[in-house]
């Protein structure tokens, strides 16, 4: 058989239910549920995952094994608009994260665990080589999206290339290896506030202090261009509730709430004390509105 145990990035082999078991997997890899397709050949175990998780996506496949792959490629779950580099190293990344689980739980505490990943964290404004990736991002992230605003490709490049506008693409490496670019922002000028107007980020990283540590580099880089303010945005949607606090968890203060459910959130970077996080942070260029030496914590 072609298919190996090392091309799968969590196996469940137990007496388990599917979709039991599709919750564990998803939880491993730090995915959401409505991220997985289940394909299996038995009729009553579609039914029973189509019940239990209705997120998840279960085509039907016939009852000719032949026309199986045909069944799958036609529900189109796995097109895309591009096919970078990255994504081909997919199965490694989420190999890599279910070993982190299996590390967090052997540590005695969240700290000591976060420091043994030795982390190192990437920060740099949008440059031409990392243009598709970034465009990629914003267009497919949806949880933790803050306002879940699209671009395209030639966006992205305008956005770069404003001096009105702060760009942040991140990466992320640790001792399991490389989960590559995890996270975008881009702030917007507005007299003496900066607005963020795009907040996104992999769900695969969360728990790991990523969202102080950028934070960190944010105001850093805000100070620098004579800001004053930092406002933030969120604007509610189908996917993205587990969000809705995260501005208030970073600090900021709620200014308003409209009957839409969005909410904006205002911090000054004059009186804003860094996060601690066990991330070391390497900042690759010079941002374009300043310069600075990167902030450890």
């Amino acid at each position: 058989m072609l298919l190996r145990e090392e091309h799968i990035a969590v196996f469940q082999a137990n007496w388990s239910d599917k979709a039991s078991n599709l919750e564990v997997i998803a939880k491993a890899l730090n995915i959401g549920i409505d991220s997985l397709v289940f394909v299996d050949d038995n009729a009553a175990e579609r039914r029973q995952v189509r019940q239990a998780l209705p997120q998840v996506a279960v085509p039907e496949l016939g009852a000719d094994p032949a026309l199986y792959p045909r069944h799958i490629l036609a529900g189109g779950y796995f097109e895309a608009v591009a096919f970078l580099e990255e994504d081909r190293q997919r199965a490694e990344q989420y190999q890599a994260n279910a070993k982190r689980s299996s590390a967090q739980n052997r540590a005695r505490d969240l700290t000591s665990y976060l420091k043994s990943l030795e982390m190192v964290m990437t920060v740099s404004p949008f440059d031409k080589t990392g243009r598709s990736r970034i465009t990629q991002l914003i267009n497919k992230s949806n949880q933790f999206n803050l306002t879940s605003r699209r671009y395209t490709e030639a966006d992205v490049e305008q956005l770069g290339n404003d001096s009105e506008v702060l760009t942040f693409q991140v990466r992320l490496a640790d001792i399991f290896g490389d989960n590559g670019m995890i996270s975008v922002v881009i702030l917007r000028k507005g007299g003496d506030a900066w607005t963020i107007d795009t907040w996104l980020m992999s769900c695969r990283v969360l728990g790991r202090g990523v969202e102080q540590a950028l934070l960190n580099e944010i105001v850093t880089d805000v100070i620098n261009a004579g800001g004053k303010s930092i406002v933030g945005i969120y604007r509610p949607t189908e996917r993205n509730e587990m969000v809705r606090e995260h501005y208030r968890k970073l600090g900021f203060d709620q200014i308003n709430a409209n009957n839409d459910s969005c909410t904006s959130w205002s911090l000054d970077p004059l009186a804003y004390h860094a996060h601690r996080v066990q991330i070391e942070i390497i900042r690759s260029s010079t941002p374009s509105l300043g310069s600075q030496e990167p902030m450890r914590a």
